[in-house]
């Protein structure tokens, strides 16, 4: 990795462009495997595949959002899905259509009961919404590290869930908030999924991500050198939340029905198995932990209400995807805890591979 940091870093001097059209073609190599797969779905899969492939896709932005944060402040964020039902729940209130709401939410305060948006006025009050309370919020985060941070971000969590659920004029509380416009599909989450992918890469070769990365290894040498690192942990706190964000808002517009507890605990154990499984301080790692145990998840699934294999009728398994997480988390910690990316991204790798085959 020295090397490959020796090599480049007189260019990137010299060349202030070069760095940036780097990560930026990087992004795109990175993005190139869900593109393949995106379209695969989109041409070749059934309806039920599709819907599926929406939900990866969902899990995607989520887990690259957390590793914008995670990869590189070294801080465990167990709030981040906070934010995607915030997102989700911003652009539900604002967009349903008047008759639903009437059925829905009739008394909501503020006359939201009245108001109607357009998608995507809808979306951008929502991620707006979004940034002020990552804003409000990573001013405590930014001032903590380690187990603190962790625990605030959980804290974090449980206020926001909470308020979704007793907040019933507003929210609906356990009940699921329908009659959502479905206006996002396949095609426009792709879209979304490389943006959100080269958005998180520039960040993590752009002067910031790297001053960060420095603070969280060593912070000592890093405030010697005049580095802001609360600074720079809310900057890549409130992009982290925003893209979140996003990810709740592309989710209620394909799904057209949410409810709170899509946004608790299970999003968390998911993501961030899929991050710690890929590897979170690359955006390679979080691509191919979403890939791998987004498939993995899958066939589990379709063993879990039993099976027949060589004539021999399996038992029902119920619950095997929850243990599936847990194993993941585990085994990834103890025998590969820099995930299955490692520290190189997927175009770092090909460069590595054509250098040595020359």
């Amino acid at each position: 990795m020295s090397q490959a940091i020796e090599n480049t870093a007189p260019v990137a001097a010299t060349r202030p462009g070069g760095a940036l059209a780097r990560s930026l073609i990087g992004g795109l190599v990175t993005s190139l495997p869900v593109l393949v797969v995106g379209l695969l779905i989109l041409n070749f899969a059934p309806t039920y595949h599709t819907f599926l492939a929406l939900g990866a896709f969902v899990n995607l932005i989520v887990v690259v959002g957390l590793q914008v944060f995670m990869g590189n402040s070294n801080i465990a964020n167990l709030g981040h899905s906070a934010f995607v039902g915030l997102g989700a729940y911003g652009v539900a209130i604002l967009s349903t259509p008047l008759a639903m709401k009437k059925l829905s939410i009739p008394n909501a305060p503020f006359g939201f009961a009245t108001l109607e948006l357009d998608p995507v006025s809808s979306a951008l009050l929502a991620l707006l919404a979004v940034g002020i309370l990552a804003l409000i919020s990573g001013k405590v985060i930014s001032r903590l590290s380690g187990v603190a941070a962790t625990i605030v971000s959980l804290a974090l969590l449980i206020i926001v869930h909470s308020v979704f659920l007793n907040w019933t004029d507003l929210f609906k509380g356990n009940q699921a908030f329908f009659g959502i416009p479905k206006v996002v599909g396949l095609p426009w989450m792709m879209v979304m999924s490389v943006v959100v992918i080269v958005l998180a890469r520039l960040f993590k070769d752009s002067r910031w991500g790297m001053q960060l990365r420095a603070s969280a290894q060593s912070p000592q040498a890093a405030a010697a050198l005049g580095i802001d690192a609360r600074r720079l942990r809310l900057m890549s706190w409130v992009l982290s939340a925003l893209i979140c964000g996003l990810a709740g808002v592309l989710y209620a517009y394909f799904a057209g029905t949410i409810s709170p507890k899509l946004f608790y605990f299970q999003m968390i154990f998911m993501t961030l198995a899929m991050l710690i499984l890929g590897g979170m301080a690359t955006v390679t790692g979080a691509v191919t932990g979403v890939i791998v145990l987004s498939v993995g998840l899958e066939f589990i699934r379709s063993i879990e209400s039993g099976v027949t294999i060589a004539g021999i009728q399996l038992p029902q398994l119920l619950g095997l995807s929850g243990v599936a997480l847990g194993v993941v988390i585990v085994l990834c910690m103890a025998f590969r805890p820099s995930g299955i990316s490692g520290r190189y991204e997927l175009d770092e790798l090909l460069s590595r591979f054509f250098r040595h085959a020359k």
